[in-house]
């Protein structure tokens, strides 16, 4: 009787049992949606998250874009009135100063117009302003004027007044309804200062001047005792 090879039983799930007993997987070819459906879902949610971080970032540049090319279509709108500077020069008049200019003796004449020549530009933020007469011995600066008067007749005042020594130059004070007159009290040729009573304190309005006379006018006269020092 002739010998009978037996073959491999299947198992009904495609797989085989060699005669030793072992089992082996079949051949099977996948589906590729079976290995679609494999892959880890992380990467579904790494892809919706970067979707969205992109969405995020590009709305903020959306509407900048939308303001600025808003803007720039749009009527401009009136700039804003620029804020007084602190700085800012008097408005003033430059119409002459009315003054009057008595006549001098020779040595007056000549210091006046030393002094006059050497006075400077402005006071403070008073700027100087031409005069109707006798400019080598009068100047006016500012509007209301501040006037300066170089000769004349020296003033006459109780000598229990106060006298003011501001840069070394020794000034009598006077008071009128609408100014302060100061006289100069220690220089051999008489200046007079008249400042206006909008600007407050006077005496600070004679420290320019005050150098200019020390170094143009010589001192001399009968000093009150207030000035000696």
């Amino acid at each position: 009787m002739d010998e009978m090879t037996a073959s491999p039983a299947r198992d009904d799930d495609g797989t085989r049992d060699p005669a030793d007993g072992t089992r082996e997987p079949a051949d099977v070819n996948r589906d590729p949606a079976d290995t679609a459906a494999a892959a880890p879902a992380g990467r579904d949610r790494t892809i919706r998250g970067a979707a969205l971080l992109a969405t995020v970032i590009a709305l903020p540049i959306t509407l900048l874009v939308a303001v600025l090319a808003f803007n720039k279509l749009s009527p401009g709108a009136p700039a804003a009135a620029p804020t007084p500077s602190a700085t800012t020069p008097r408005v003033q008049s430059t119409a002459p100063v009315e003054m009057a200019a008595p006549a001098l003796a020779a040595r007056p004449a000549t210091v006046c117009r030393a002094l006059l020549s050497q006075l400077p530009a402005s006071i403070r933020d008073l700027t100087q302003r031409p005069v109707t007469a006798g400019p080598e011995q009068n100047a006016a600066y500012g509007d209301p004027a501040l006037t300066v008067a170089c000769g004349g007749t020296e003033p006459e005042f109780p000598s229990t007044d106060e006298v003011w020594t501001v840069n070394r130059v020794c000034w009598h004070l006077a008071e009128q309804a609408d100014a302060a007159v100061l006289s100069t009290v220690d220089r051999e040729t008489l200046i007079t200062v008249r400042v206006p009573r909008s600007y407050e304190q006077p005496l600070q309005w004679l420290t320019t001047i005050s150098s200019t006379i020390v170094a143009t006018v010589p001192s001399g006269g009968a000093i009150p005792s207030g000035c000696q020092r």
